[in-house]
């Protein structure tokens, strides 16, 4: 029988996954692209098999970084937050991401009142202090820093020497809770993928978390939300931009569809955020008595051409320009299966072309067109038996199946891919063996065969459907398995090869 996609274990009924929100201090470039399109594969795999999905990403919006930068260009800082915030919205249609929401920290129907009710849930578990506080704040990362996540003195993300603050803050008691979280951690009730990130993190609260700030003098950064019952504070960014996960799905809303579908089964971050996620967001929900989250995926960074994206080194790309150039689906394919899920991804021209080349037009269109060259020429109608599908076929598209399966549940999409694509180079083999094309063959032979090849490249249709959602639809619209005899008609060609 075809390959209809089996109930994977990867998810239960209902599949609640996030990304995290973007800053919107400037335009989208290709290391935003990576964790949308990998969110985006888990959620499409999770409809695959008839979970109730919520996809979740969206932008955040407040913070020192804005104010200073709406200030510099002119702007308000909504204008600044508003602009930029769309051009990370359109991404939706630029990488055919099939997220559910999209979520603003400015949107103060439906963010605000969850942020409020989080704080007074903090504030009521005793979590919430005020105290003078010295440190060192670095504005890039919109976070203090102790001298020991300094190297020479700087921020290791943005290279550069923290200013001296003195202030009145509110802060979160996160201190208390080291011990639980490293309990629950090392107990898998809150997982973190890779494993080696894990143990960066249980190793930090083996040395103990400092509580840490979360809020700011209005007189310094007017440009937040309120903090409840003090007009001379404002919320500070982790306070406000990690309850995004649950503003959006109705926090202090709707809490029926809160219930629904929290706690998120996946958040999906970078690994500079991991500490935010895996310390203080867990902290707040223990504080609040929420759930914690299932597991946390965090990816790498992306380079290019070896070196760090920066608008001083000039090489920031925009995924714009290049799904323009080569297309949604090749762009989507070169960050899945080149890139490493775990370690920094580097991104080069000349090696999108060489993926392309090999995997796509010579690989997956190539085989694409013999299938369809080889039924066309067939002088008899293909019968729809599938009692004449090859055992050893049918075993290949099953371990396919089940390991594609396996290699998702640990957000290993550069495998998974690798594993799909040795169902492809198992076609072209099987087409060399058999030789449809042989004089000698008789018709009825030839017609097994043929079958087998349109069953088989009917398989590889669906299982691309969630990280190549067009090619995916370009071959199974074509393929009708139903009826009498089998259609194919003509697919168009998939993939050219680039110059």
């Amino acid at each position: 029988m075809p390959v209809s996609v089996v109930t994977y274990t990867i998810m239960d009924k209902k599949f609640y996954i996030t990304t995290a929100i973007d800053y919107v201090n400037g335009p989208p470039h290709i290391g935003h692209s990576l964790e949308k399109i990998q969110a985006d594969v888990l959620a499409r795999y999770a409809r695959v098999n008839g979970d109730k999905v919520f996809f979740l990403t969206g932008t955040d919006e407040h913070g020192t970084k804005i104010q200073k930068m709406a200030a510099d260009q002119g702007l308000s800082p909504k204008k600044l937050a508003d602009a930029n915030s769309k051009k990370f919205k359109d991404l939706k249609k630029v990488l055919n991401l099939s997220w559910d929401e999209f979520i603003r920290t400015t949107d103060s129907k439906k963010h605000w009142p969850g942020v409020f009710k989080i704080w007074d849930a903090l504030v009521k578990s005793g979590d919430i202090y005020k105290r003078a506080y010295r440190g060192l704040y670095c504005t890039g990362c919109e976070s203090f820093k102790t001298e020991s996540d300094l190297i020479e003195g700087k921020c290791p993300i943005h290279n550069k020497e923290p200013e001296l603050v003195e202030e009145e803050n509110y802060f979160f008691r996160l201190s208390a809770y080291s011990k639980i979280l490293k309990k629950k951690i090392e107990e898998g009730e809150l997982k973190i993928f890779p494993e080696f990130r894990s143990k960066e993190i249980i190793s930090l609260m083996e040395k103990g978390l400092e509580d840490v700030s979360f809020s700011r003098p209005k007189e310094k950064l007017s440009w937040g939300i309120p903090v409840p019952g003090d007009d001379t504070q404002v919320i500070y960014v982790w306070a406000d931009a990690l309850t995004n996960y649950i503003s959006a799905i109705g926090y202090a809303r709707d809490e029926k569809e809160f219930e629904k579908w929290w706690p998120a089964d996946v958040h999906a971050i970078g690994k500079d955020i991991l500490r935010f996620h895996a310390a203080i967001w867990p902290a707040m929900l223990l504080s609040a008595k929420l759930p914690l989250p299932k597991k946390i995926f965090a990816h790498g960074f992306i380079t290019v051409e070896g070196q760090k994206i920066s608008k001083s080194i000039g090489n920031v790309i925009s995924p714009n320009d290049l799904v323009e150039k080569y297309g949604t689906d090749s762009f989507r394919y070169y960050f899945l299966r080149e890139v490493s899920p775990f370690e920094d991804g580097d991104y080069s021209e000349t090696k999108f072309k060489d993926r392309h080349n090999a995997d796509l037009a010579h690989g997956l269109g190539n085989f694409a067109a013999r299938v369809a060259g080889l039924v066309g020429k067939f002088s008899h109608p293909i019968r729809n038996d599938f009692k004449n599908m090859e055992l050893l076929l049918e075993q290949k598209i099953k371990t396919v199946q089940k390991n594609i399966d396996e290699h998702l549940f640990r957000f290993e999409f550069n495998d998974a891919l690798s594993e799909l694509w040795s169902l492809i180079s198992f076609g072209d083999v099987y087409i060399n063996d058999k030789k449809p094309w042989s004089k000698e063959l008789p018709d009825a032979e030839k017609e097994k065969i043929l079958f087998n090849l349109v069953a088989l490249l009917n398989s590889v249709g669906i299982l691309l459907s969630p990280f190549l959602p067009e090619t995916s639809k370009s071959i199974t619209k074509n393929i009708t398995l139903k009826g009498k005899y089998v259609q194919l008609k003509n697919i168009p060609k998939l993939f050219e090869l680039l110059e």
